[in-house]
């Protein structure tokens, strides 16, 4: 099942820095997602053993369950297998860590014109 299967092409920004949470949300809310933001990692394990965002940005730093958990528990989900998985962070040793199980590294600092610009790219692939 691809992304193009996904309804709503929804989304889930999972980052604990309001303002980055809030920059990310809002460029793919212009990008056409439906955006849920979850702040820590309990929360992002709960809501994605349950729901099917076509889109996810992920940082590697998260209270409570750290990124790499979730990347990992994110690719063993049968449904998520479409998803697309952005992995954001200034972190440059979490970048080479993880860079083969995410679809897109993005290092931090990401403006609102990347993450606009990027979803609206993934977006239209899979109208």
């Amino acid at each position: 099942m691809g992304p193009g299967n996904f309804m709503n092409h929804r989304a889930f920004v999972i980052e604990d820095h309001p303002d980055i949470a809030v920059l990310f949300s809002r460029a793919l809310v212009e990008a056409g997602f439906d955006v849920e933001i979850i702040r820590n990692g309990r929360d992002a394990i709960r809501r994605l053993g349950k729901e099917s965002p076509s889109l996810i940005t992920l940082d590697m730093h998260l209270p409570e369950v750290d990124g790499g958990i979730i990347l990992d528990f994110i690719r063993r989900q049968e449904h998520l297998k479409g998803a697309i998985v952005v992995v954001a962070t200034a972190d440059s040793q979490m970048s080479s860590l993880y860079h083969h199980k995410a679809d897109l590294l993005l290092q931090k600092p990401i403006t609102f014109s990347q993450m606009r610009d990027f979803a609206k790219r993934y977006k239209t692939l899979f109208v």
